[in-house]
């Protein structure tokens, strides 16, 4: 059973799938970059700017070497780099996903997400980056 809803139209609907498959390309382009551009290798790419400016690890530190490992099926050797990355990439592909099927079935979004849910999000990548600056802690959690 069908339920009625609101629909995009059809301009608005291509519209629509061309951003998810535009976002998706960019994803599978970038990717393929990191799995042939090495980033284990200095000099390859710029040094994060936030440990470049503060000298602290950032959320985001060691995302490029994880996925280059990744595209290499080494998932110990991304979970060295960033853990929390390893761990976000399955709800990022199911979020494409279902952003995917919205488009196509020409259904808008109704809200982003409940506000508890950012709230948390946040609170654990702001966490994960202060606990991966804990020397104690960097055998674990440092890239």
């Amino acid at each position: 059973m069908k339920v009625a809803g609101p629909e995009l139209d059809g301009s608005l609907r291509q519209q629509a799938l061309a951003q998810v498959f535009a976002v998706g390309g960019a994803a599978v382009a970038a990717t393929a970059v990191l799995a042939v551009v090495n980033p284990h290798e200095p000099g390859r790419y710029p040094v994060c700017p936030t440990l470049a400016l503060t000298g602290f690890y950032c959320a985001g530190c060691g995302a490029l070497r994880a996925v280059h490992d990744l595209t290499r099926f080494d998932l110990a050797g991304a979970w060295d780099m960033n853990p929390l990355l390893v761990l976000a990439l399955p709800f990022l592909v199911l979020a494409w996903a279902l952003w995917l099927r919205r488009a196509w079935t020409g259904r808008p979004r109704r809200n982003l997400a409940p506000a508890w849910v950012i709230w948390v999000i946040f609170a654990v990548v702001v966490g994960y980056s202060v606990l991966r600056n804990v020397p104690a802690l960097a055998p674990w959690l440092a890239p």
